[in-house]
């Protein structure tokens, strides 16, 4: 019999910790899938912002200043949120409000898109347009009053994203305000933490790579709303508003990119239809090409090559659609810190 000393490297037992380290990320990781088939990624994403936010501060709350750090945290936690919220309140009352304009410019905006393409569309669009901003109300209302049940139903799923947002973010700063240390003999608290933590981490590069290619995004399109299209003599209406649209929108994935996309194209729309066709491909263009770049900045962040990225973005939105694409950069982010971490690759 060989002696255990002379075994192969193939063939020498696992360690416990190691058996159960893994059982922990199988496990962790059927709990990110299970998330994305009960439709509670916005939950999580806002749980695990929270967490962050919640730690970001105390750490540097404690780095400065050793005595009543979480009275500080609490308070400057208190800022941040209040903060956000009042941004997020005073950007809707500013597009809504009739007081502000910002509604009624929308519309006229509307309407002159509509009196151009009426005069320069062909005539087999031109005839199946509405007769003016007015008519396009009138249609819009019939259209909603005839799918009242599934405008409702919208309604419904609106309504409990925002709770499950507002659910998931008090769980997280819930989470982050808890005693970081567990017990000495509690073996699953520690497992639990360390697959929170690495989710956490792997939660903040791809914000940090969102950003970048939020960027890079407004970048583009500001060099085609404010140099390209005035060198050709086109001047978009409300270009500068369109550009610090486009920033804030390409912080979210996909949905984003299309909210902005849509408001360039309807006001290129009210100079020419020629211009919101080029504008409608240059924007196609620069949606596939960043496609690419989510990929290459997130995998740098994260060190995994752009192909493993997309890879898994294919997967997950064949799987779940437009949440698995949201949700691929973080699980592929945490699933490869824990490979990393336990020596895995």
């Amino acid at each position: 019999m060989t002696p255990p000393s002379e075994l192969p490297d193939d063939d020498v037992p696992i360690a416990p910790a190691e058996v159960y380290r893994f059982r922990s990320v199988a496990v962790c990781a059927a709990a990110l899938l299970l998330v994305l088939h009960l439709h509670l990624l916005p939950a999580l994403f806002a749980g695990i912002g929270g967490f962050v936010l919640y730690r970001s501060l105390r750490v540097r709350v404690r780095a400065h200043m050793q005595n009543r750090s979480a009275w500080i945290t609490y308070l400057l936690l208190a800022i941040v949120l209040a903060v956000l919220g009042v941004a997020l309140f005073e950007a809707f009352e500013l597009l809504l409000s009739a007081s502000s304009g910002g509604l009624a410019r929308l519309l006229q905006l509307l309407a002159d898109t509509l009196d151009q393409l009426r005069t320069t569309a062909p005539q087999w669009i031109a005839i199946r347009l509405p007769d003016s901003a007015a008519a396009l109300q009138e249609a819009v209302s019939g259209w909603l009053r005839s799918h009242a049940a599934q405008v409702q139903q919208w309604g419904r799923d609106a309504l409990r994203v925002l709770l499950y947002l507002l659910l998931g973010l008090v769980i997280g700063l819930l989470a982050g305000a808890a005693a970081p240390n567990p017990r000495p003999g509690a073996p699953l608290m520690r497992i639990a933490q360390h697959r929170l933590l690495n989710l956490a981490l792997a939660f903040r590069d791809i914000i940090a790579a969102q950003l970048r290619i939020s960027l890079v995004n407004t970048l583009v399109t500001a060099l085609y709303l404010l140099v390209i299209l005035p060198l050709f003599g086109y001047r978009v209406p409300l270009a500068p508003t369109l550009v610090a649209f486009t920033f804030f929108a390409s912080l979210l994935p996909i949905v984003g990119n299309l909210l902005s996309n849509a408001a360039i194209v309807l006001a290129a729309l009210t100079i020419s239809p020629w211009l919101g066709g080029m504008s409608l491909l240059f924007l196609v263009v620069v949606h596939k090409l960043e496609y690419f770049l989510n990929a290459h900045f997130v995998g740098s962040r994260i060190q995994v090559p752009a192909y493993a990225l997309l890879a898994s973005m294919l997967v997950l939105e064949a799987g779940f659609g437009a949440a698995g694409v949201v949700a691929a950069p973080v699980y592929c982010a945490w699933l490869t810190r824990e490979l990393r971490g336990g020596r895995w690759i």
